[in-house]
């Protein structure tokens, strides 16, 4: 258990009141003064600025407020992994993901079913639109998306990094160049997820930055999956916008090509999302070692 007395501090800091912070943690308010004083006398520094009824936090108060909440979040964890050793984890534990995150889900999801067998896994894969509607159903618990989507009844925890890349064929007719301008790509026959994809989502976003509208691009085909796209790509003169962790193998084999636009930059963050509300149970155990994992 971390120092009562830091525990006051924290509350404090968090309500801003002495008042409030009192009646949450069942003390007087006297006393909640008192550890207050106690703390400011070990570091020899005023932590509240105090002007009438309200107060703030000093520099001092702030740089302490930081330190504290690393601390907290530490004990928790240790809590956390203590009753994780000591408390069997079973049951079914229903998941969505992007469908295309599979390349990311599936080695995610086999290190999770190693460290706990006892947990079963139900995977539903659709675009980021299905998954959050699956969620807000409550057809499952957790879900990993991509895109920039944001629902006010579902809670977003970005998890992992990732770019995505203009890609051809290297057979394709421009795969002799290592770059192309924005207004280039106005001429080229593209390979699209479909609509509610949140890849297509990024895709738009990113492209309005160098004065390319989705609409400007020459559409071929909208296909619903990376491994689809990537097919296609062999087989035709399109390119597509597909992540870098999903063409390792085909680069590394020189089946596709990377080529740079100008200026043009697409990250996104993976997401891992559940209802508004505090996690609990296996989504918990889920959140906690995806992000310990990734």
């Amino acid at each position: 258990m971390a120092d009562f007395r830091l525990e006051v501090f924290y509350t404090v800091a968090k309500r801003l009141s002495f008042t409030k912070a009192a009646a949450e943690l069942f003390i007087t308010q006297p006393a909640v003064t008192k550890h207050i004083h106690e703390l400011e006398n070990q570091y020899n520094a005023k932590l509240f600025e105090r002007n009438g009824n309200h107060i703030q936090l000093t520099e001092a108060g702030e740089i302490l407020l930081q330190h504290a909440e690393k601390v907290f979040d530490l004990y928790r964890n240790v809590e956390f992994e203590l009753n994780a050793l000591t408390k069997r984890k079973e049951g079914l534990l229903r998941m969505g993901a992007s469908t295309s995150l599979a390349y990311v889900v599936a080695p995610l999801l086999a290190r999770f079913r190693n460290k706990y067998p006892d947990v079963q896994l139900s995977l539903i894969t659709a675009n980021t639109e299905q998954v959050e509607k699956a969620l807000l159903a409550k057809e499952i618990e957790v879900g990993i998306i991509e895109g920039y989507s944001k629902n006010t009844g579902i809670s977003y925890h970005p998890f992992l990094k990732d770019e995505l890349v203009l890609v051809c064929s290297s057979k394709h007719p421009l795969a002799d160049r290592n770059s192309l301008k924005p207004a280039d790509l106005k001429s080229i026959r593209f390979i699209l997820r479909e609509q509610g994809s949140g890849t297509l989502e990024v895709i738009d976003h990113a492209l309005k930055q160098v004065s390319i509208n989705i609409g400007d691009l020459q559409v071929e085909i909208r296909l619903g999956s990376t491994e689809s796209i990537k097919s296609y790509l062999l087989n035709a003169p399109c390119m597509a916008f597909l992540s870098i962790h999903a063409i390792v193998d085909e680069l590394s084999r020189g089946e596709l090509k990377v080529i740079d636009v100008d200026g043009l930059s697409i990250e996104r963050d993976f997401n891992l999302i559940s209802l508004q509300g505090k996690i609990t149970g296996l989504a918990e155990l889920f959140f906690r070692f995806a992000k310990q994992t990734a």
